[in-house]
């Protein structure tokens, strides 16, 4: 087979505004975010648990490695294929694509997180050692990196084989550096396997809940019991994944479907990224643990469940206004009208700010971080850099809506002029 010489061409005259550092930020970022991986469980592990601790405690080359950590990555991941596949659950169309067509894709997520939980349940039952997990760590991450280099280099290959329209427009600038990282393919498929659908919220998210569960249990096995710290972290965390998954269909709306193409960015976030920095709490719980009085916990649940609220419910209506605005939960709603033939809501939940979905996020996000006590700063990471990504991402929504929408969204911005947090910002 030969590349497809109009998808070449189109590739190297397309003329598109370069994110995350042009050519740039393409170039560091591979290299820096695998070394953040690295570097962030080794703080968590260590005594002293200090972002600033120098020489930083980065794993030596002989903890990189370990079979174990590939046989059950690889494992993880072939399970979570075949439950991909299997006839469970409805299928859904995407949105519209540029030639016309609209893909079709398995809404079975929460399926596959159900058999997990199963799978989990009966590991422990059977005594599985399933704390040694935390001892793993190390040597699954540096796996899930060296996967996401290798699929990212398969994916940029396989891209020049494909027609031009089936190209992403913000990755297909010509540039080796940065196609390779934004992602040149919008929809890679092997058959009707879609394989960013795939990675988006299965292997990465689901095993974030997996790698939870097992700080939990080396904690029993240090300490006889898991903490209420623990608990908690353990328990916001895997409701975020089940409502993530119950509602899968949603995602096929979000940019990271409708609009980026599949690459190291994507790939590294969904194998890597997620799993190993977003449950970094829990690997900090086990070797400083922290106390927790009722009413502490009683504030930090309440917090989680406000955040949750207005997360799921801003979420839903935004969804529900995308494929039905007839439906009776969103027909009163007033909107904006747009030369696109599309319309833009500004009251309800996306009436108070631009945002509301990442408003709810944020304020989850420190309700994860507050069980680990405010003697060290790594918990606060995930609190740290949420804000920054949803800042950035909303900076990104932000130029595409007003190069789509035009002076019907200089109107939306006038009539609400918060982006996330009220009369912040």
């Amino acid at each position: 087979m030969r590349p497809n010489s109009q998808a070449l061409k189109h590739g190297s005259s397309h003329d598109t505004e370069r994110e995350f550092g042009g050519a740039l930020g393409a170039l560091c970022i591979p290299v820096s975010l695998p070394l953040t991986v690295l570097f962030l469980i080794g703080v968590s592990r260590s005594p002293e648990a200090s972002v600033f601790q120098w020489p930083p405690p980065l794993p030596s080359t002989d903890q990189l490695w370990d079979p174990l950590a590939l046989v059950l990555l690889l494992g993880w991941i072939a399970l979570h294929a075949l439950l991909y596949v299997m006839p469970l659950g409805k299928v859904s169309e995407g949105l519209v694509l540029r030639d016309g067509t609209r893909l079709k894709y398995p809404i079975n997520g929460f399926h596959g997180l159900c058999v997990s939980c199963v799978l989990l349940l009966l590991l422990l039952v059977l005594g599985a050692p399933l704390g040694s997990l935390f001892e793993l760590l190390v040597p699954l991450a540096a796996c899930a990196i060296a996967a996401s280099f290798l699929f990212s280099v398969y994916l940029y290959t396989r891209s020049f084989w494909v027609p031009s329209h089936a190209l992403a427009l913000g990755g297909n600038t010509g540039n080796p550096l940065y196609d390779f990282f934004i992602g040149r393919e919008l929809n890679p498929r092997i058959g009707n396997f879609d394989l960013k659908y795939f990675c988006e919220l299965r292997p990465g998210l689901i095993g974030w809940m997996v790698i939870n569960l097992g700080m939990l249990m080396k904690e029993v096995e240090l300490r006889g019991s898991p903490s209420l710290a623990m608990m908690l972290v353990n328990s916001f965390q895997l409701l975020y994944v089940a409502d993530a998954l119950w509602n899968e269909e949603a995602v096929l709306t979000t940019m990271d479907i409708v609009h980026d193409g599949f690459g190291f960015m994507l790939v590294f976030g969904d194998l890597a990224w997620v799993p190993f920095t977003y449950g970094l709490q829990a690997s900090f719980l086990v070797v400083h643990p922290q106390a927790l009085s009722p009413l502490g916990a009683a504030t930090i649940i309440a917090l989680n469940g406000i955040g949750y609220y207005i997360f799921r419910k801003s979420n839903s209506q935004k969804n529900q206004f995308r494929r039905d605005p007839t439906h009776s939960s969103v027909a009163r709603l007033e909107t904006i009208a747009t030369a696109t033939g599309k319309r833009l809501l500004v009251s309800g939940w996306w009436g108070i700010v631009r945002h509301p979905n990442y408003l709810g996020d944020l304020l989850m996000a420190l309700a994860w971080s507050l069980p680990c006590g405010f003697s060290h700063l790594l918990p606060y990471f995930y609190v740290v850099y949420f804000t920054v990504l949803l800042i950035h991402r909303e900076a990104r929504d932000e130029r595409q809506c007003r190069a789509k929408y035009g002076l019907a969204w200089d109107s939306y911005c006038r009539r609400v002029p918060y982006r996330i947090f009220p009369y912040v910002y």
